[in-house]
Order: C-alpha cells, then structure tokens, then sequence
C-alpha cells in the first residue's frame, strides 16, 4: 500500500476519472476535486466500471477554479497535485478571455493552495 496522497483537480473529467482509477489501482490515496459534490456519482460509477470498489483512500472536496473556496482543503495532506481541471464551455466563447482567464486563474489558485500546503510536485495538463 503506498501512503502518499495526491490530489487529482477536475475529478468528473474524462482524463481525471482515468487518473483517479489508476492511483487508486497503484494504491495511493486520492483526494479529487468537484465544481459540484453532486456529480461524485459519476465518478463512483466510472471507477466501478474499472474495477474499483472500495473507496476508503477517496475523498471528494468541492472547489471551483474561478473560487478560492476549498482549495486549501482539498490540498491539505497531499504530497502531490495532478492539476487537470479546466473550464470548457460547450459553444465557443465571444471573447477568448472567457476561456483564459479562468484557466490561468484556477491554475494560480492551485499552485497558491499547493505551495502554501508544502506539496512535493504539482503537474499541471493543458485542455484543448
């Protein structure tokens, strides 16, 4: 059993579920982050489907990128973060800042809450 925790951002996503089904499968502990407790179903769903049933080393924190709120708490006790969340939107935004600024802003929230957390490595993915 491996006794390091990493946090996986951007839980429900297809890259972030197959991250998480793979952690937990190599034994570490996951904390995973949700815009939306309420979704935590699809990622239960998802990792049953690969194999997984039993979730003790997987914990669910509710933080959003465009919010400072829970990212602290999410990244408590993690040695590392697997930064893969960002915002998508379903139809092409107006102005392209719609899409950047939220992502550069998540991603400065995160490597904040890390260092502050004294987290070992944060890996950061892009979206396309």
């Amino acid at each position: 059993m491996n006794s390091q925790t990493v946090l996986v951002t951007g839980g429900t996503g297809f890259v972030g579920i197959h991250t998480i089904l793979q952690l937990l499968l190599q034994g570490y502990s996951v904390n995973t982050t949700l815009r939306s407790l309420d979704k935590k179903d699809i990622i239960l769903n998802a990792l049953r489907e690969g194999g997984v049933d039993e979730f003790s080393r997987l914990i669910f924190f509710e933080a959003d990128l465009t919010s400072d709120k829970g990212w602290n708490e999410a990244v408590t006790g993690c040695d590392y973060v697997l930064h893969i969340a960002s915002p998508f939107p379903s139809g092409e935004p107006a102005d392209e800042n719609e899409l950047i600024v939220p992502a550069r802003d998540g991603a400065l929230r995160v490597l904040r809450a890390a260092n502050h957390a004294g987290v070992k490595r944060v890996v950061l993915t892009s979206s396309f």
